[in-house]
Parts: C-alpha cells; structure tokens; sequence
C-alpha cells in the first residue's frame, strides 16, 4: 500500500515533542526546562527550506525552548520518510541549520532520525575544506532499524512516542493486508492495556491508523474487532460517530456506513485540533466544518501540519 508517512510524523512530533527527545535523544530532553512551553516556528522553517529539492520526503519540525539554564535554543528535528540511503543527508541537515543561523541568529540544535534499514548508513556529520580552511558540521542521530533489537523495551515503556516508533518500524516490515491488520491490533491495544490517558488513546489510534493503513475490507474487519474490544474493556474511547457508522452499515450496507462514521469522526478530530491550536472557533468556522464535504476535511487536516493562521488551514 502506499503509506503516507511524512504526515503523521509531523504531527508526532508537534504533539508528542517532550515524549520524542525523551525516547530518542535524552541528553537534548535533560537540558530543557520543560515548565516553559516549546513554541513551533513553522513559518521561520518554511523560510529557509522554500527551496529545498523536490522529489524527496522529510518530516521536518521546528521548535524554540529554553534550556534549564535560561538560554534559548531552536531544536530542529529531521526524519527522513523515504527509507533510502540518500548521500546528500548530511549536507541538508548542514545547509538547512546554517541558513537558520544565518537568518534569525540563533543557535539551533539538529537532531536526525533515519527510517532506511542499511546499518552502514550513519550520516552523523559533513566535513568539507581545503588548504587548511576545514568545516565540520555534527549532529545526533537515531537509525529506527537499530530499536528492532529493542522492541521489548519499547513494548514495555510508558512513553507514548514508543508507539509511534513501533508503528512505524511495522509499516515498514508488515506489508501483508492480514500481518498488517495483526500487528494494528496489537499495537492500538497495548495502549488500554499501558492505562494511557484518553487523550494519548485518541491521538495514537489516530496516529498508529495513519501509519499502518489497511485495505477496505480488512479496516471494517478491523473496526469492528476494536469496537468489541472496547466495548469487552468498557472504555469506548474511539469517537461516538464512528461507532454510529459502524452499526448503521452493518444494517445499510458495510461501506456506506463505515464512510459515514469516518467522515463525522475526521469531521470531530480536525474540529479538536483547530480548536487545540488557534482556541475557539467563531460560528463561522464551526458552520464550515459542519457542512464540509470529505475531500475539504481531508484537505484541511492536512493544512493543519503546517499552517500558522486559521486563514491558512482553509486557504
């Protein structure tokens, strides 16, 4: 299938930024003062990245916070999506920071994480010079190929970013419709079973489906399963309108009423997401998500990622 993964890992990272260096890079998480929130600056990364290759796919955040001695520093946190050993990494991770630096003044912190699978691939620096005139540009990496040998650890942990590493390792490995719809299972499941808040509950399942898509067939097959799981642990977390989609198709006909539940259930979560990011909504707003067509929904969850304004997400 063809998986969308640039996507979900930039809202991973805006939603679960804490938890992310936490897992991935620890020593960057032990410097910040956490009691000063982060601020994303999408649109002082948009600036410097306009014009970067095309073709290729990143997932790319930006972050200002404040160190636990009082300094501001930007984190800047690349995940390449695509899963091939690309030559020129390093050199991109090098340019894009330098071009921060060079426009806004301020030192910013590069942290890397690889999707691709090659253990000899470990761009964790770019050096050019000649003539005693030498550049040397690191920054810390994560390979997720490497947590393989620690899934147990991840199985175990409490931190939510773990499912995200997991989910992405298993749309990578899992490419059968029934392994796949297995290992969604398990993975969404082990979040009732970690006693995770409501809250991370939607946001994972949200995140895990985006990153392990099914077939039609297999998703209704695996809707159902989930709504009999919640149901057996009496938490029904996932949304009321996709409950309502699910038992009307089994009586009107399975994918009418399936798209229905998930046309009101994108229509409630980008609904939570506008109002978490630009506060509440006016009765205008409210009034064009109310009557939106699927394809807008779509279109402006996307535009979510890396808008700024309210105007921008519906531009």
């Amino acid at each position: 299938m063809a998986d969308d993964h640039d996507s979900p890992w930039k809202e991973a990272l805006r939603v679960y930024f804490k938890d992310f260096l936490a897992l991935l890079f620890p020593e960057i998480h032990a410097q910040i003062d956490w009691s000063i929130q982060p601020e994303f600056l999408d649109h002082e990364l948009q600036q410097v990245t306009h014009d970067s290759e095309t073709g290729r796919r990143y997932a790319d955040k930006l972050a200002k916070v404040k160190t636990s001695e009082g300094l501001e520093l930007w984190v800047l946190m690349h995940v390449e999506i695509q899963g091939y050993i690309d030559p020129d990494f390093a050199e991109r991770v090098y340019l894009i920071n330098s071009r921060l630096y060079d426009r806004y003044r301020v030192d910013t912190v590069s942290a890397v994480v690889l999707t691709d699978t090659s253990p000899s691939f470990y761009p964790e620096r770019f050096a050019r010079g000649q003539w005693g005139c030498h550049l040397e540009f690191r920054f810390p990496i994560q390979k997720l190929c490497e947590w393989e040998s620690r899934w147990d650890e991840l199985s175990n942990s409490r931190n939510p970013f773990a499912l995200v590493v997991m989910a992405q390792l298993r749309a990578r490995t899992a490419k059968e419709g029934e392994e796949r719809k297995e290992w969604k299972k398990r993975l969404i499941r082990s979040m009732y079973e970690h006693g995770f808040s409501r809250s991370d509950i939607l946001e994972l399942f949200r995140l895990i489906d985006w990153f392990l898509q099914l077939p039609r067939d297999l998703e209704q097959a695996f809707l159902r399963e989930h709504y009999q799981y919640e149901e057996s642990k009496k938490m029904p977390y996932v949304t009321s309108a996709e409950r309502f989609g699910i038992e009307q198709g089994i009586e009107q006909g399975i994918e009418q009423g399936i798209d229905i539940g998930i046309v009101r259930g994108e229509r409630t979560l980008l609904y939570r997401q506008l109002t978490k990011k630009f506060g509440p909504l006016d009765a205008a707003t409210i009034q064009k998500l109310d009557t939106a067509i699927e394809s807008d929904i779509v279109r402006w969850s996307e535009n979510i990622l890396d808008a700024t304004t309210l105007a921008a997400v519906f531009a």
